[in-house]
């Protein structure tokens, strides 16, 4: 597979990546974590690349990949929505949020099939006093309301 037009190969990227790691003890979520700002998700034919680059089973790097909820396996949306449903933002109205989202036809973890909107789940965005609390494409949001999620979702507020 090549990435986004070029002729780069997802090999290609995993493999310089993991050169610019080398020697460096634990290097699988550094290196996880440059694939995926790379190509913007860590692809399944990157798995058997890592697992030979760092000398580790296959179940061990895909273990790890699906471990951590930050890297995706898929590429994200256009516009990324991460809605926190930790317990002060809970107290504070994210499962209206939630439930705003999915009335709307959004499945939290999933990108629309347009790839306009992924939105997620988070446990924490250490914006507990202003909850409930959303970060869209990076930017963080405070007492975020149905209508501004709405807007955030369309993107119709500028992040």
């Amino acid at each position: 597979m090549t990435t986004s037009g070029s002729d780069v190969t997802v090999e290609d990227v995993v493999r310089r990546v993991v050169a610019g790691h080398r020697g460096q003890r634990g290097a699988l979520l550094p290196v996880l974590h440059a694939v995926q700002a790379e190509l913007g998700h860590v692809p399944q034919e990157a798995i058997p690349v890592l697992a030979d680059a760092l000398n580790l089973s296959r179940a061990d790097v895909h273990g790890v990949v699906t471990f951590y909820h930050d890297f995706r396996r898929e590429p994200a949306g256009r516009t990324t929505v991460r809605i926190c449903r930790a317990e002060a933002c809970q107290a504070l109205g994210a499962e209206d949020l939630v439930g705003y989202a999915r009335e709307a036809g959004l499945t939290l973890g999933e990108t629309t099939a347009d790839g306009s909107v992924s939105v997620e789940q988070v446990f924490c965005l250490g914006n507990c006093a202003l909850g409930p609390s959303v970060e869209a494409n990076g930017r963080l949001y405070g007492r975020v309301g149905p209508a501004q999620l709405g807007s955030l979702l369309n993107g119709t507020v500028s992040s």
